[in-house]
């Protein structure tokens, strides 16, 4: 009896590794605010990982596609149910986050004897102005942060502080056009995708007993390095890319960028697919 909480905690901590273990193969995540928008990019292998949930709020994750879809349902239904039971204006990324999946990913990772989620999410909401923009991201175990300005998600939160290093490094969001914050944001994916490689590379190299912490793991790569992994990823993979786009007439400011318009926007694109 009185070693219960113990088993829980064990199972909890178990269930965090496997958790990690199933992120390390998937594609990262890059949401950047510009002065007419909102950016988000990733890559897939046909299944989309970019939707719009509502008028200014689109998500993007990473994880198993059938989550995705089920949690993409979720919100999609709390947010229009929001919208007709109050206003348009009452549906926000807070709202949905606090008391829609935040609430419903805890519940699924506490509750050991069932599957939780593999999934990591990203809401991005759209403002009047750039200052007005905001990020949520949201961790397997239902943890949520708000950003400002930029967002990613990445297999391990070191390559995500890598990721936000080199966008907030790369990119004034207040003067960033939409070719800019493009270019800057699919470099972005490349490194951090690259992290994720060299992480793998290092687990199955290393013994257990030689394996660096989390927190201790640094990632430096030059831009030949980034430009390279780039060009090896978009030979394997489709890149994903959608804009909430302030300028857009109507209440709907969610689009897609079909790959015609990636190319003519990014020509360091027309390199790596030659």
């Amino acid at each position: 009896m009185y070693d219960e909480p113990y088993r829980w905690v064990e199972a909890v901590g178990n269930r965090r590794q496997y958790l990690d273990d199933q992120f390390r193969q998937g594609s990262p995540l890059v949401a950047v605010s510009y002065v007419d928008g909102i950016v988000l990019l990733t890559t897939s292998h046909g299944t989309p990982k970019l939707y719009e949930i509502y008028d200014r709020i689109a998500l993007g994750g990473m994880g198993h596609p059938a989550d995705l879809e089920k949690l993409r349902f979720a919100i999609l239904d709390m947010a229009h149910t929001e919208g007709f039971q109050r206003s348009p204006g009452d549906v926000t990324g807070a709202r949905l986050i606090k008391y829609g999946l935040a609430p419903a990913i805890k519940q699924a990772f506490e509750e050991i004897y069932k599957a939780p989620y593999i999934t990591k999410l990203l809401l991005a909401e759209l403002g009047n102005l750039p200052n007005q923009d905001r990020f949520f991201t949201i961790d397997y175990d239902g943890t949520f942060e708000e950003h400002d300005d930029m967002a990613v998600l990445g297999a391990a939160s070191h390559i995500e502080d890598t990721m936000r290093a080199y966008l907030k490094t790369h990119v004034t969001p207040s003067a960033a056009t939409l070719q800019a914050v493009l270019e800057v944001a699919v470099r972005t994916w490349a490194l951090g995708a690259l992290s994720q490689s060299h992480d793998n590379e290092q687990s199955e190299s290393s013994s257990s007993d030689s394996k660096e912490t989390e927190s201790n793991k640094k990632d430096s790569f030059s831009e030949e390095q980034i430009l390279e992994h780039l060009q090896t990823g978009l030979k394997e993979k489709t890149l994903e890319c959608v804009v909430l786009d302030r300028q857009a007439p109507g209440s709907s400011k969610y689009r897609t960028i079909n790959q015609q318009e990636i190319l003519s926007l990014l020509p360091l694109l027309n390199k790596t697919t030659n």
